[in-house]
């Protein structure tokens, strides 16, 4: 069915068909028909769904060994090779034992090369996730009577003692150890935030990341990398100090830290020191030099090898009171089954942890798929990072999410497909199996060196602030909100905050758009803002009004005061007094609008005849996104008040959507066929100007002839 305006055909013989939409099936007969499809049972669809689940049973078959496995194999070697200091480094973070960061970069690496849609995103431990997982096991550890900063209970705290008996108890880890007690916390943590993640990823609400605008999450990875930064001083130092929670840890740690710098430990600060500085020239060089560098640096690898030698000869632990990583096994553990009753304990900071670990990953996936001409499918990367936290929670490991530095360095060492992080897997299974143990004398504080070296380009994003603000104040202020909300009370908090801010700036844009009267450039059919053009002139007798925004239950009385200031009449003011005083009250006697200033969001109301001067309304709804029932029931209101007066109210440009509206909440009256609406919705402002200007002259034709 098609429908034909014929409002603008004259003179060119253009006619504009508008193609009717199809009546919508009912509820009953759409889940019908979804539920017959889901449950549709054929060969060919259970092998499209395994390679819809699995997407390397359809890319391996195409695999072009003499193109891509040169720069896989090369990629995932240097990944491999980066990953195993940090994984060891990573530890620190989480508060657990250097064998745990290589079992979760095993694990990611190989089901990511399975699941994963992306060729060149890196999964595995990030420093982020392993902060609040960290943060996680602290708060659990002395709740459970336990020191984190050291192994077995704390001492001279019957009180507390008494509190973990009890809670150990209820809990059924009465003979687990801290060690022990901190990575049950922390597989029952990732179990439940893979479980939130792969609930997501079914429901296809892999779009919700997107709702952490690149503000927040830049913000966010500052604020959290100053955490990080303060959580590492104490390493450095070699000082030890008590692992603060909750609100003001950043700040509580540096009043501990200023308090105990008398303590610090010579040996650690000159080596931090060395490797420091070592480090830092190593990443200067390599992104001075990174065009002629076919493969980075591997500045921690060096460095830790020849930090471990030094101190194995030198017995910094022994002589000086070095803390070192300590005894590393070899193999793998049993599997264990995350304890249900910690998976409650959990539950919120679980939420928060799926939410960071699938915005990161998401975003990431997506920016090297536009950069290198491919797409990915975002529920798909979900449900990867997903099981990358589900699975291996039973193998004794923690949270992981996509990382850009490390997916980075796989882009320039000539990355094709996914099969470099199985490369990167075998890497690590070399370490975990034989040479793990190599690593028992490597200082703590050169871990932390690393660390803190590593977080150079989140730091850096300071310098991006300047540049934001000019570009968009309210993304700026989201930004700084974020980062200091982290620093100053929490990571967590940090971020609810900047999630609420960033709601907040959306609603603000789309609570006060900028609102205008139109006018029209000499005889053409453009309508523009005189605020904007110049030389238009406004159309005699017809006031043209665009809003530039959603109408909706929210600006829908900023959309009747726009309305009302710049056309200088109140019509629902005017239109009652009329209904009180009788019909003799015309609309030039109607109530002046006070406040006509609308601030920067209004035109200049220089054009704006008197209320006397018009006898129609148009509305551009090009700008109107959608309609909700407040905002239907305003248009409705405002085409009563505008006929009591004898005033028409047309509306032009309205999308499909807003048209469906429209016809659905009854606007266009009991007759909803194509004449009705034809009369009250035309395709351009320049068709509705013309209509209105040919119903009034045909009203005047009428009035002259009686």
């Amino acid at each position: 069915m098609m429908e034909v305006s014929p409002e603008c055909t004259q003179g060119r013989g253009l006619v504009l068909v508008r193609r009717r939409p199809p009546a919508p099936p009912g509820l009953r007969e759409a889940l019908k028909a979804r539920l017959r499809r889901s449950c549709a049972c054929s060969v060919q669809g259970a092998w499209a769904l395994l390679q819809d689940l699995l997407p390397a049973t359809r890319w391996l078959r195409q695999y072009q060994p003499r193109e891509d496995l040169a720069g896989d194999v090369i990629s995932g070697l240097v990944i491999g090779i980066i990953l195993v200091p940090q994984a060891i480094a990573y530890s620190l973070l989480a508060g657990l034992q250097p064998i745990y960061s290589l079992y979760t970069s095993f694990f990611a690496n190989l089901i990511y090369f399975l699941m994963g849609t992306s060729r060149h995103v890196s999964v595995g431990i990030f420093s982020l996730l392993c902060l609040m997982v960290g943060q996680v096991v602290d708060r659990e550890l002395l709740l459970a009577g336990f020191d984190p900063t050291q192994d077995g209970p704390a001492p001279g705290a019957n009180r507390s003692a008494l509190n973990a008996s009890a809670t150990m108890l209820e809990l059924g880890l009465q003979d687990c150890s801290r060690d022990c007690y901190a990575i049950r916390v922390a597989t029952a943590l990732t179990l439940l935030a893979g479980i939130y993640q792969v609930l997501m990823g079914v429901l296809g609400l892999g779009f919700v990341s997107a709702y952490l605008s690149q503000p927040l999450l830049d913000g966010f990875a500052m604020g959290a990398s100053v955490t990080i930064l303060t959580s590492q001083l104490r390493h450095l130092l070699g000082v030890r100090v008590p692992r603060h929670q909750g609100p003001g840890l950043v700040v509580s740690t540096w009043l501990s830290l200023l308090r105990s710098a008398g303590q610090a430990n010579l040996c650690d600060v000159l080596t931090s020191a060395a490797c420091l500085a070592v480090l830092l020239a190593a990443k200067e060089l390599s992104d001075r030099y990174r065009h002629h560098l076919k493969v980075p640096l591997p500045a921690e690898l060096l460095v830790i090898g020849a930090a471990t030698l030094v101190s194995h000869f030198g017995q910094f632990h022994e002589r000086f009171g070095s803390s070192v990583a300590g005894d590393i096994p070899t193999g793998f553990m049993a599997p264990h089954v995350p304890e249900p009753g910690l998976v409650w304990r959990v539950a919120l900071d679980a939420a928060s942890l799926a939410l960071v670990s699938s915005a990161f990953s998401i975003s990431l996936a997506e920016m090297f798929a536009r950069s290198h001409g491919y797409s990915v499918r975002a529920n798909q990367e979900l449900l990867a990072v997903a099981c990358c936290n589900v699975l291996p929670a039973f193998f004794h490991c923690f949270a992981t999410s996509a990382a850009l530095a490390k997916s980075l360095v796989k882009t320039a060492t000539g990355c094709r497909t996914q099969l470099s992080s199985a490369v990167s897997a075998a890497v690590v299974l070399l370490v975990v199996l034989a040479l793990a143990p190599l690593f028992r004398d490597l200082q703590r504080s050169v871990l932390a060196c690393i660390i803190i070296v590593s977080l150079r380009g989140a730091l850096r994003k300071v310098r991006d602030v300047p540049r934001l603000w000019r570009l968009s104040p309210a993304d700026a202020l989201v930004w700084v909100a974020t980062a200091a909300t982290c620093v100053l009370v929490s990571t967590e908090a940090g971020l609810l905050a900047g999630i609420l801010l960033s709601l907040l700036s959306l609603a603000g844009r789309t609570h006060h758009p900028r609102a205008a009267l139109l006018a029209r450039a000499g005889d053409s059919s453009f309508y523009g803002d005189p605020a904007e053009f110049e030389g238009l002139v406004p159309e005699p007798g017809v006031q043209v009004f665009r809003f530039t925004g959603p109408l909706y239950y929210a600006n829908k009385d900023f959309f009747l005061r726009s309305l009302y200031s710049l056309t200088g009449l109140n019509v629902g003011y005017a239109a009652a007094r009329r209904k009180e005083r009788g019909p003799e009250v015309g609309a030039g006697e109607g109530e002046p609008v006070e406040g006509r200033d609308l601030g920067p969001g209004s035109s200049t109301a220089a054009l704006v005849p008197s209320a006397t001067c018009f006898h129609a309304v148009v509305i551009d709804c090009a700008p109107l996104l959608f309609l909700d029932a407040a905002g239907l029931a305003t248009l409705q209101d405002l085409r009563r008040d505008y006929g009591a007066l004898g005033i028409t109210l047309l509306l032009a440009c309205c999308s499909p959507s807003v048209r469906d509206t429209l016809r659905r909440g009854g606007f266009l009256g009991e007759d909803q066929g194509d004449a009705a609406e034809e009369g009250q919705l035309f395709p351009s402002v320049h068709c509705a100007v013309q209509a209105a200007r040919a119903r009034c002259q045909e009203l005047v034709a009428a009035n002259s002839t009686l």
